[in-house]
């Protein structure tokens, strides 16, 4: 038996997060190594997942990159994970490839905001900005978009890093003499340029942290809090920078400026760079209290002629609300979007995005407003693994010909998807399974074939 000291696989994991892709990919050979000699336990599989995981190259609270957060979900028993990154699909390969190494049903996606001119008069799922709406491309099996729509991508960058240094302009004037430099002090938190508010803020932070003689007196000022207020806050660093970001950031806050209907993409724009890669667009939903959020069946039939065809939703959102009061009525609104979203044949891709601190490792389908859904959930995530393992290995996911020809609606094509994602195991289990299929074949072949396999 090797002797390997818990200080050793604590260097293990913390250089799965390093910048650098050599380390990454070294911790991971040696941590699986360690694993499959049993060396290093990890805990059985459980019948959990967590779909929707920032990484680095957005922004992960607790600094995870994509091998990283599917080395988490192996050392944690969790059955499914997806990652999905703002404005960029960086990490789409390396995680893939992390979860065929290690074991783990995996899935990659994008995050954007668009503006909806339909709702242009009414806040969806953007506090304070009616119109713009947060929406989503899940199930790329690659980073590299062909073709002209590689240039959608791009010019999601290029705005991104437009409308970060137009915030820092002005939150550099009115925070003086507090002030970052954008090359210097927030590109060097990133590991490829996609900075984001968050890491702006912790610039700001660190800066202030570096130079102010008392931060609580800087921050009372600049914050219009009372000082007893900030020595409270600063206790508890997630609750501050949260509030900074707020008050500073967000709508009404000095850095910030209203969005037009030319500050992001159109959902139609968009569509063309997920389709252009075979992935599933998939609108967001928030907790129903907006008022677009109200009116949720005419913006998703709205959305579903435009190509949505699955719907992200962050369930910690409701269980994790203290007000018993408010907590029932936004779990109420949960069970009429799932109803809603069951009549429609529209998926469910879930999970608890880790992009800002306090924010869990995975959601409690076990909590009393989420067990009544949590199967829901389940095929939800089996439904975009089928489709990501499909699309992968034999292009045969749900926007093929294929799919199109042998599954014309979409009931049809998420039962086969969320099937495929039971049938298939992770990794090179899941390759030799599907190697044994004699394309071409029907669906009903194809689950024949796997369920065979299932049964030796």
């Amino acid at each position: 038996m090797l002797n390997i000291t818990k200080q050793t696989i604590d260097d293990l994991e913390t250089n799965l997060n390093d910048f650098d892709p050599s380390i990454r990919a070294q911790a991971l050979a040696e941590l699986v190594q360690l694993s499959e000699k049993g060396v290093l336990p990890n805990a059985p599989e459980s019948m959990v997942a967590n779909m929707h995981c920032h990484t680095f190259y957005s922004y992960n609270a607790y600094g995870y990159s994509p091998s990283g957060l599917a080395w988490l979900a192996k050392r944690r028993g969790y059955r499914l994970m997806g990652i999905v990154d703002f404005d960029v699909l960086d990490g789409v390969e390396e995680f893939l490839l992390a979860c065929d190494r290690i074991g783990i049903r995996g899935s990659t996606g994008i995050e954007t905001r668009v503006f909806i001119p339909e709702f242009a008069t009414r806040e969806i799922n953007s506090p304070g900005e009616p119109g713009v709406f947060y929406h989503m491309g899940i199930g790329f099996t690659s980073s590299a978009v062909p073709g002209p729509e590689s240039k959608i991508l791009n010019t999601m960058r290029q705005t991104a890093i437009q409308r970060n240094l137009g915030m820092v302009e002005r939150l550099n004037s009115y925070l003086s003499p507090v002030i970052i430099d954008y090359d210097k002090d927030v590109l060097p938190l990133t590991p490829n340029g996609n900075a984001t508010e968050r890491h702006m803020l912790k610039a700001y932070l660190q800066v202030a942290e570096n130079t102010v003689p008392d931060t609580v007196e800087f921050w009372s000022e600049k914050l219009n809090l009372p000082r007893e207020k900030v020595t409270s806050l600063i206790k508890d660093p997630p609750v501050f920078q949260n509030t900074v970001r707020l008050k500073l950031m967000k709508f009404g806050g000095v850095g910030y400026v209203r969005p037009g209907p030319d500050t992001f993409p159109t959902v139609e724009e968009f569509h063309k760079l997920v389709l252009k890669c075979e992935a599933l667009p998939c609108a967001t939903w928030n907790d129903g209290t907006s008022a677009g959020e109200q009116a949720m069946s005419e913006l998703m039939d709205l959305l579903i002629g435009k190509g949505v065809v699955a719907l992200n939703l962050i369930p910690d959102r409701i269980p994790s609300v203290a007000d018993p009061e408010v907590r029932r009525h936004k779990a109420n609104n949960l069970y009429k979007l799932i109803e809603l979203t069951q009549k429609l044949d529209i998926p469910l891709n879930i999970g608890t995005e880790m992009n800002s601190f306090g924010q869990r490792l995975i959601d409690d389908f076990d909590a009393p407003e989420l067990q009544p859904v949590q199967q829901v959930f389940l095929d939800g995530a089996h439904f975009i693994y089928g489709h990501t393992v499909l699309q992968r290995y034999l292009s045969l996911g749900y926007q093929s010909e294929w799919a199109k020809m042998h599954l014309p609606s979409r009931k049809e094509r998420n039962t086969f998807y969320t099937r495929i994602g039971y049938l298939t195991p992770p990794g090179t289990a899941g390759l030799d399974r599907l190697k044994k299929l004699i394309l071409p074949q029907t669906p009903e072949e194809i689950l024949v074939t796997l369920e065979h396999a299932e049964m030796k």
